[in-house]
């Protein structure tokens, strides 16, 4: 059986999109139609500035087809913010986004923890609770800071079925180096761009402008197609350079390398 590679965007709802993406007057109400028509699979992000509403998810499954798939990420308050009652949070959390589990249609719920969320005792106490109160569902890590880069950690990950996030971000002191781990049933894979000029002090549209070339793409081939030969469940590869639409255009290249490759 192939394995499942399901390739899409960081977020679809980007007004500088009209034009390069979708049509000249499109609506925003119509984003997530438009963008159903490219790819058949997405990362939700409005979900970390403002907790999820069933009937909101509920709409936009309505809008998309049933072979559509969602990776969802969670609201700030568990992973920037953490409140004193994150377990409350969490199972807000979890209630707004039953529809996508009750449809089959929720691919992985994604903690992006911040670069001042450092390996020490404390986050790795909060990273165990926040993860078991998912337990059950497809979870996501990706870390910021290098720091997390270790073997014990991966274990850990993979002790508790948690996917980390495998990132391409710029070669800068203190960030994750590229690699292409699967420690869930599933892999994960997300691209920000190499800006490293901006990743600082840019703000969320700068520090993503970035178009890879078709050689920095095809570096990540033969590492995708290997963590789809472990991963069961299949390996999503997200692109977040999402200025002017460039999220877009790498993803679509990405899809022709791999269908170029030898199948997993």
């Amino acid at each position: 059986m192939k394995t499942t590679i399901l390739i899409g965007t960081s977020g679809y709802s980007y007004q500088d999109w009209v034009g390069p993406v979708y049509p000249p007057g499109t609506a925003q109400k119509d984003f997530l139609k438009s963008y159903s028509q490219l790819f058949n699979f997405t990362e939700v992000n409005f979900s970390y500035y403002k907790q999820p509403d069933s009937r909101t998810l509920e709409r936009m499954l309505h809008v998309v087809g049933d072979d559509f798939r969602f990776a969802i990420k969670v609201h700030q308050s568990l992973t920037h913010k953490v409140t004193a009652d994150f377990q409350r949070d969490a199972a807000q959390f979890k209630e707004g986004i039953r529809p996508l589990v009750e449809a089959s249609q929720l691919s992985a719920v994604v903690m992006q923890f911040p670069f001042s969320f450092h390996y020490a005792a404390a986050s790795r106490t909060h990273l165990d609770r926040v993860c078991r109160a998912f337990e059950g569902l497809p979870v996501a890590v990706e870390f910021r800071n290098g720091e997390w880069q270790k073997d014990s950690v991966n274990a850990g990950l993979k002790k508790r079925g948690v996917a980390l996030i495998n990132v391409d971000e710029p070669l800068l002191p203190g960030l994750l180096k590229p690699s292409a781990l699967v420690t869930a049933p599933f892999g994960y894979v997300r691209f920000h761009g190499r800006n490293a000029a901006d990743w600082w002090q840019g703000d969320n549209a700068s520090r993503y402008d970035y178009r890879y070339s078709e050689d920095e793409l095809s570096e990540w081939v033969p590492r995708i197609v290997s963590m789809a030969k472990s991963a069961k469940s299949g390996v999503m590869v997200l692109f977040n350079n999402h200025w002017k639409g460039q999220a877009v255009e790498n993803a679509k290249a990405m899809m022709k390398l791999l269908d170029a490759s030898p199948s997993p």
